[in-house]
């Protein structure tokens, strides 16, 4: 009785130590779970970093408590700390493994980091628990698709039709795994019957794709045109339908079914000029000469119904352009530019087409306008080009001064500017400042090719400092060893310092890279064959450069060539 009693005894004593302990671990649960209302209310109020520290805290005091490794991971990722974020969120995971969010957001944080086999483990592991979550369904689908799993998409894809019922856009996905696949008649046979069960001008269209590609001209015709029975303004349907018809060569009715498309209110303007540009750009300008009035009409109707459009002008002065109408097209980007005198876009395609016409009074008076409201040095450029053509050769001093002034901290730009200031001076006979001009770049960049180059090359016009003109060119050479217009220039040096054996390979390999289209390069070349006896060779040389001089680029040309052959008797 007494071995009872004190067992009785003790018994009492650890149940009265439970009992006393109660109201602390009861106290301590309670204080996690506060602070943990605390963190997430300051996760959601996005102040991370705090939530992140009294999260850490809770996960040393509780380190099993399933949520705070779940609001500690997603802190950690909000402050880009992935590895962290991803350790917190497996342990919320491993604490409780049948919670959906934490899975989905361990899924949805391996998808940021670019780990796609991850995703899909956790999504697959998300779906053998919650088969009826579609959205999961769909996220799978989408990555089997874009790692190319074609089968495990197709599985994807029953499942969720299983889930969800039949539906156009699983049809259609369906077909396009299949085509995938190099399973086409599966793929048309999956189409033709869902169309047998739920008619849709969406996949009838698609229906008419597979055949028209198929050359069954018939059957793509027909589904077009059941297409269009079920809903009569259908676009792909239309497009398809004139395709059959283009293709076959039927062009009145090709015509008829584009005006349907071009009056279409439910197509976007945009979308009519970008098919009507696309359509003209890509043809053979012999079919649209020999069906000119059809395509004339076409774009003509397309203007007629968008008057004001800037996708819509742009695309009727392109193909007025294009087929020798250059005042129409020149009109179509004038009245774009002027409808849309904010459009830096319009302005600039009115200018580049004016350019293209070689309109210089206009390009200059544009480009003037354009940079005062725009302040785009580009269009300085343009203005640039026009005075050169208009052999305003100060004009174009000044606006360069005016580049380099403007931002002195773009290098490029101001040792581009300079050398175009030598260029001028050159053209106006002042090699003085063209010289000073160059120098100003070489200081700056003692490799700037351009400027070596031409400064060699005036030197070289000059006859004088040879040495210091090789050395230049040579350095461009160097740099540009396939570059035409640097070999004629260092070739030609070494031709005038005697060493015309040494010049020859030069110049043949200038002529591999585009000399044979300068005349001036022709005529170095075979003053080099000349002085080195090669006569016949020569003569070769001087008939192409002849040829292609049509704009006396030489013009001393042919008394020179005539004079060269009657010294050795040819």
């Amino acid at each position: 009785m007494e071995k009872i009693a004190k067992q009785m005894s003790m018994m009492r004593r650890i149940i009265l130590v439970g009992l006393l302990l109660l109201p602390a671990l009861f106290a301590s649960a309670q204080r996690v779970e506060n602070q943990l209302v605390d963190a997430v209310a300051l996760y959601n109020n996005r102040s991370y970093a705090e939530a992140r520290t009294l999260l850490q805290t809770l996960s040393k005091a509780s380190p099993d408590n399933d949520a705070v490794q779940y609001y500690l991971g997603l802190s950690e990722a909000m402050l880009d700390h992935a590895d962290a974020a991803v350790t917190h969120l497996r342990k919320a995971v491993e604490l409780d493994p049948h919670n959906y969010w934490y899975k989905r957001r361990l899924a949805d944080l391996y998808r940021a980091m670019g780990e796609e086999e991850m995703v899909v483990q956790m999504l697959e592991s998300i779906l053998s628990e919650f088969p009826d979550k579609t959205e999961v369904q769909y996220d799978l689908l989408n990555l089997y698709l874009r790692q190319e799993k074609f089968d495990e998409a197709l599985k994807a894809l029953d499942d969720i039709e299983k889930l969800s019922g039949p539906g156009e856009q699983i049809a259609r996905t369906r077909y396009d795994i299949l085509r995938q696949l190099g399973r086409g008649e599966e793929a048309i046979a999956a189409l033709e019957d869902f169309n047998d069960r739920f008619t849709s001008p969406s996949v009838l269209s698609m229906m008419g794709d597979y055949y028209l590609s198929e050359y069954n001209d018939s059957l793509a015709l027909a589904c077009y045109e059941e297409a269009l029975q079920t809903q009569g303004d259908y676009v792909p349907a239309l497009l398809g339908k004139s395709e059959v018809y283009r293709t076959t060569r039927r062009y009145p009715e090709y015509f008829a079914v584009i005006d349907s498309f071009i009056d279409n209110d439910n197509v976007p303007v945009e979308a009519k000029g970008m098919y009507v540009a696309n359509l003209t750009r890509s043809l053979d300008p012999k079919l649209i000469t020999l069906h000119r009035d059809g395509f004339d009409a076409m774009v003509d109707h397309l203007r007629q119904r968008h008057p004001s459009d800037s996708t819509v002008l742009s695309t009727a002065g392109g193909y007025y352009y294009a087929t020798g109408r250059l005042d129409q097209g020149i009109d179509c980007f004038r009245t774009s530019a002027d409808l849309y005198p904010s459009s830096l876009t319009q302005t600039a395609s009115c200018i580049q087409i004016l350019m293209m016409a070689e309109r210089w009074e206009e390009v200059r008076d544009r480009s003037i306008d354009a940079f005062n409201r725009f302040q785009e040095l580009g269009f300085m450029e343009y203005l640039n080009l026009a005075d050169y053509n208009l052999k305003d050769y100060d004009s174009i001093i000044k606006n360069c001064r005016y580049m380099a002034a403007r931002e002195p901290k773009n290098t490029e730009l101001v040792k581009s500017s300079w050398a175009q200031i030598g260029d001028m001076y050159h053209l106006k006979g002042d090699s003085k400042s063209a010289y000073k001009a160059y120098d100003k770049v070489l200081k700056m960049d003692p490799n700037y090719a351009p400027v070596l180059n031409n400064y060699a090359y005036y030197l070289s016009e000059e006859g004088k400092k040879l040495k210091k003109a090789y050395t230049m060119s040579k350095k461009t050479v160097e740099a540009e060893p396939d570059n035409a217009t640097y070999l004629d220039t260092f070739a030609w040096i070494l031709h005038l310092m005697g060493k015309d054996l040494e010049a020859k390979p030069f110049f043949k390999h200038a002529m591999l890279y585009g000399g044979k289209d300068s005349a001036v390069m022709l005529d170095h070349y075979a003053e080099v064959l000349y002085a080195l006896g090669e006569y016949d060779l020569a003569q070769v040389y001087w008939g192409q450069a002849k040829a292609k001089n049509t704009e006396g680029e030489v013009p001393d040309l042919d008394a020179r060539v005539a004079e060269r052959l009657k010294a050795i008797g040819k």
